[in-house]
């Protein structure tokens, strides 16, 4: 019982600080809660968009301003040079050492120049490169990409034959430096979604956009919940968040987003199923696709493709929740209308609804249903197990129910 107690008031006591925190500091501790867990990037995207709804900017890394960590400057936080893939501690102690013993990096003829090419390799430059890190001179990715490796043979090659240090490969130019460029090649940059997949491959993320940007509000209309809505979270254990959203195992949810992985498989059966990872702005989850499914809807299952999914949460303990596709539409082809049915007053809305609700399980979609009250004038949305995918039998048979006159469609 004491022990109990004990251990109740200590969790009393951290949830205590965390809220101060939260509250007075919010912008140092959520940079210290992203430094907790720099080594899983679908953590970091969560603190990272959870930062961005309160309003604190997240900028991305720079050659010039970025440490180690992810830092605090003037109310924002700095993204870490530590969170790139192959940007080891040694080498991102070097680039800062050089910073700031010879001053910040003019161009990139000026970074290779300051350097420790001996700790600084072609695969950590590659990598700073794809993660936006060198942006801050204003070249395209794509041209410091095509010239790094033999800018950097240059320079070891320069610095091999002055064995002594007698001078830079840019000693010629010391007196005008900034006239010195490297001669890059005359290409455009990559397109967006390519820069994007660079950042995503070399940190987890995507630092200078999201490739659901632009199909941010329709999801929002669409979906009833987001993936770090059924996830667990590292917020939620340390009382970020003050509840989660109270989904169970067995609920039915609509989410969206774009296919990030196919997986199929056979079963024991000789039947088809698939396992596909869906990625919302917010985080990813696994989809799991029964064979029943995969036949009805395998045409809509293909990667890069962006998707609503209707389907039962799947929670089990020690494993991440899932969901059980129900059913899977590209965004671009959903119907956008939403079915409005009327009735008379209050009093019958139940009674109508009660008439209709089996029919509308058979119809699962992401269209949304609303009951309308003649006498009262009040609209009520049905709960999104109702929603639907409205075809000409379905319209039909609302339409014998309760009038041509009482269903409307826009």
């Amino acid at each position: 019982m004491k022990a109990r107690v004990v251990k109740a008031a200590a969790y009393a006591v951290v949830g205590f600080q965390t809220a101060y925190l939260m509250h007075y500091y919010p912008t140092e501790f959520i940079a210290a809660m992203l430094n907790s867990v720099m080594g899983t990037s679908e953590k970091v995207a969560f603190y990272i968009r959870f930062a961005n709804e309160l309003g604190i900017k997240v900028l991305p890394p720079d050659i010039n301003e970025s440490f180690s960590k992810f830092t605090v400057r003037e109310g924002k936080i700095r993204f870490g040079l530590a969170a790139i893939k192959n940007v080891g501690l040694n080498v991102i102690e070097s680039i800062v050492k050089s910073r700031e013993e010879k001053g910040k990096f003019e161009n990139f003829s000026d970074f290779y120049d300051k350097i420790d090419i001996s700790l600084v390799n072609k695969r950590a430059i590659e990598s700073l490169i794809k993660a936006g890190a060198f942006d801050c001179f204003k070249v395209f990715r794509s041209q410091m990409l095509a010239v790094y490796e033999k800018l950097l043979d240059g320079v070891s090659s320069e610095r091999k034959k002055n064995i002594q240090g007698q001078m830079s490969l840019f000693a010629d130019f010391k007196e005008d430096f900034g006239s010195v460029e490297v001669q890059y090649p005359n290409i455009k940059e990559f397109e967006k979604k390519y820069l994007l997949a660079m950042e995503k491959e070399m940190t987890g993320l995507y630092l200078s956009g999201h490739p659901l940007e632009e199909f941010e509000e329709t999801l929002n209309l669409r979906t009833n919940t987001r993936i770090t809505e059924i996830i667990s979270t590292e917020a939620l254990e340390e009382g970020v968040i003050d509840q989660n959203s109270g989904i169970k195992d067995g609920d039915r949810v609509i989410i969206g987003g774009m296919i990030a992985e196919v997986n199929k498989k056979i079963t024991r059966n000789n039947d088809m199923m698939a396992f596909i990872r869906l990625e919302d702005m917010y985080g990813s989850i696994e989809v799991i696709i029964f064979p029943k499914v995969l036949q009805k809807y395998r045409q809509n299952i293909e990667e890069d493709c962006v998707v609503l999914i209707s389907g039962r949460v799947s929670i089990r303990e020690e494993e991440q929740p899932k969901i059980l596709c129900e059913m899977i539409e590209p965004l671009e082809k959903v119907n956008n209308d939403k079915v409005y049915i009327l009735v008379e007053e209050e009093k019958l809305r139940k009674e109508a609804f009660d008439k209709i609700k089996n029919t509308l399980l058979d119809y699962k979609g992401s269209q949304q249903v609303f009951m309308c009250t003649k006498k009262e004038r009040q609209k009520f949305r049905l709960p999104s197990d109702y929603w639907i995918k409205l075809d000409e039998e379905l319209l039909g048979y609302l339409k014998r129910q309760f009038g041509e006159e009482n269903v409307k469609v826009q």
